[in-house]
């Protein structure tokens, strides 16, 4: 399987440039489990979909933490047949549902809202669990989870809007990639999360 995401940092602050680098390096921690690279457009992530997330979940908090508005944005996707397997993207976390099972309640049993970070902000996600079967049940499976552990804000055109803090919103965002399509599954969602902004509401 190949794993990974393009993500973009945008501090808004004459300052930049040691706002975006301090979020590339809170990714140090992660890096004998992703491969990265980054360039003027955005920083690849190639590893196991769970780490990708609290990578670029640890990428952003370091960055909010700033107190600057800062806005992350970012494309994943797991499991593309136009990419070849990558033996750093083993990901047995990806759940596999029993017959029967409820995608929603499976879900809950795996979410964990920490790290609790103490920074409080606003999102939007777009899921596309491509190739499967009854994609429009996964889809709204995925936004009832979002209800259920409290960081779902509103329904937009194309999104769900989130809202709650940094590590509970995250954490939910993973459990979205991973349990609402089989481990097999073409998957990619859309992300973009917002902290610190001066018209929040």
């Amino acid at each position: 399987m190949f794993s990974g995401a393009q993500f973009s940092l945008y501090p808004m602050t004459s300052d930049f440039v040691p706002a975006i680098m301090g979020g590339i390096a809170a990714l140090d921690t992660y890096k004998d489990r992703l491969r990265r690279e980054t360039d003027d457009v955005s920083t690849l992530l190639v590893g196991p979909p769970d780490v990708v997330v609290d990578a670029m979940r640890d990428a952003f908090i370091a960055t909010a933490r700033s107190g600057h508005h800062v806005v992350l944005s970012a494309t994943l996707s797991r499991g593309c047949p136009g990419e070849s397997d990558d033996p750093i993207c083993t990901a047995p976390s990806i759940p596999r549902l029993a017959p029967g099972d409820d995608p929603v309640q499976a879900a809950l049993r795996r979410y964990d809202p920490n790290p609790v970070s103490g920074i409080a902000c606003s999102g939007q996600i777009s899921l596309y669990p491509l190739g499967t079967e009854a994609h429009m049940a996964r889809i709204g499976s995925c936004i009832d989870f979002l209800k259920h552990v409290g960081v779902y804000d509103k329904p937009k055109h194309f999104c769900s809007k989130l809202r709650g803090d940094a590590g509970a919103l995250f954490s939910a965002v993973a459990c979205s990639y991973l349990d609402f399509a089989p481990p097999e599954a073409h998957v990619v969602l859309t992300l973009t999360v917002s902290a610190n902004s001066p018209s929040r509401f």
